[in-house]
């Protein structure tokens, strides 16, 4: 076992640093960094921006550069809630509360070395556990017939919705609507159309990359817009980037406390690495012999929770890479990419494509390595681009939107497409109907399908089949308990609780 997973990862590490591969993930991380710098623009948006510029790229190359950009918006998003007390990623809000009074009392520069240590060490450690589980989870779901994938799915769907931000009933109904959205199209068994409307453009379905611009990137332009307010950028004196000894020797146990956190929660459907690190961040202050000192600048307050975030947002690939079920929007833009390079997610994609398996694990091990080499260097880049007004910034990225999606099939229906979803999108979270759920059921809907029907015909319509198959029925018993257990009034409260926190 041991001897296979070094070669697993020398072969990855072949792939990683072939130079066209380490130039893209050098971009992925640069951009990931940037977008997690900029509030309003995360990581979603940018990778659902940047899908049709993979198709110029080999597959294992386009998935190594939106992974960058992803566990790089986790990075960047620490840098300004630090200086500025922004955090331009929501899982970075709890960084600012200890790490900007760090600041303010002139450790910015050890709270930003720090977060930069702890995301290096959770990130690495989050590879290792990623190279070891995903063998034996790849092994466990080619055993999985269709029977099990519906059920393994469902009980996916059912996890984003109890860890969806806001209320579980308007989770429940975006993932509905996206698994409506998904059967629009050609029928694949009778070869009728469904839900087109007459509209002949509709009959390959709703393009994947315009409904995530539209619900990720118009929207939150048009959000963006609304809330616009001028940034105050202060101006702090970073001070030594060195964390004293004292300082490293407090970050250590909050560190691997966090990626332990992290790499369990990252793992879950929805958010996994928003949770972990308040998880992380309760965990300490719980821990800790003087909790009062949290809110004013205590280190714990800030290697935890980056670590947590961290190496949540690299163990939310494990689902993805194993059984092909995404456990975010950003994973099921991973799906969507793998699809255009005509790949089929899942378990297959280990022993057919190893090459881009072992390449995208290890890639990550390298990016980790390029962001410790680039985030202290370029703090102050990073904070002076916080001065460009967003009235700036948007027309330039919804003009970049609109040609990516017009470059797909060259179709302006998609354009048309992209601007509809958008104001879709807007109207949902003014609703507070949060559309990552609504995503991941557009993905998902169409494989919920496939594995219904063939599970049906191969029982000839009988249904029992998902209660008498026992993997089945566990997966399908362990949703029932789960949707049960959120929706307890104790946990109910509890789990308003994290979420009006995160706001």
């Amino acid at each position: 076992m041991g001897f296979d997973l070094l070669s697993d990862l020398a072969l990855g590490l072949q792939t990683a640093l072939l130079p066209y591969n380490l130039f893209y993930c050098f971009i992925g991380v640069l951009l990931g960094t940037l977008v997690g710098v900029l509030p309003g623009v995360g990581p979603t948006a940018t990778i659902a921006m940047l899908l049709p510029l993979t198709f110029s790229l080999s597959p294992e190359t386009s998935l190594i550069m939106l992974a960058g950009i992803y566990y790089g918006a986790q990075y960047g998003g620490s840098t300004t809630a630090i200086l500025i007390n922004l955090p331009g990623e929501a899982s970075s809000a709890v960084t600012a509360v200890d790490g900007y009074q760090m600041a303010r009392n002139g450790r910015a520069g050890a709270a930003l070395a720090t977060a930069a240590i702890g995301s290096f060490v959770a990130g690495t450690i989050a590879t290792l556990v990623i190279a070891m589980l995903a063998p034996p989870l790849t092994m466990v779901a080619l055993q999985f017939g269709p029977t099990e994938y519906f059920s393994l799915i469902v009980l996916g769907l059912v996890a984003s919705i109890a860890l969806a931000h806001g209320s579980i009933l308007k989770a429940l109904a975006m993932i509905v609507l996206g698994l409506l959205l998904g059967m629009v199209g050609t029928d694949l068994y009778t070869g009728m159309q469904r839900y087109t409307f007459g509209h002949f453009e509709l009959s390959d379905g709703i393009n994947f990359v315009a409904l995530a611009v539209g619900l990720f990137g118009v929207s939150e332009i048009l959000r963006n817009l609304e809330h616009e307010r001028g940034r105050e950028v202060l101006t702090l004196k970073i001070g030594s980037v060195m964390p004293t000894r004292a300082e490293l020797k407090a970050s250590v146990a909050p560190i691997l406390r966090g990626t332990a956190i992290g790499s369990i929660l990252g793992v879950l459907p929805g958010g996994g690495a928003l949770l972990a690190s308040f998880a992380s961040y309760a965990a300490e202050k719980k821990i800790s012999p003087t909790p009062e000192r949290f809110g004013h600048g205590a280190i714990e307050g800030v290697a935890g929770p980056e670590a947590a975030n961290n190496a949540g947002a690299q163990t939310s690939f494990i689902p993805m890479l194993t059984l092909g079920i995404p456990s975010n929007a950003v994973m099921a833009m991973m799906v969507g990419a793998m699809i255009i390079q005509g790949i089929i997610p899942g378990p297959n994609v280990m022993t057919e494509r190893p090459d881009l398996f072992w390449g995208l694990i290890a890639s990550m091990w390298v990016g980790n390595v390029m962001l410790l080499l680039l985030n202290l260097p370029l703090v102050g880049l990073w904070v002076r681009l916080l001065t460009i007004p967003y009235q700036v910034l948007f027309p330039a990225i919804m003009v970049f939107s609109a040609i990516g999606v017009y470059s797909i099939n060259s179709n302006t229906f998609d354009v048309f497409a992209l601007l509809a979803l958008g104001f879709v999108g807007y109207i949902l979270t003014k609703l507070d109907c949060e559309p990552a759920p609504l995503l991941l059921g557009f993905v998902l809907g169409p494989l919920l399908e496939e594995h219904l029907r063939r599970a049906m015909m191969l029982s000839r319509g009988d249904p029992m089949v998902f209660i008498t198959h026992p993997i089945s029925a566990g997966l399908l018993i362990t949703a029932c308990i789960f949707l049960f257990v959120v929706t307890r009034p104790s946990i109910a409260s509890k789990r308003s609780e994290v979420f009006e926190e995160t706001d």
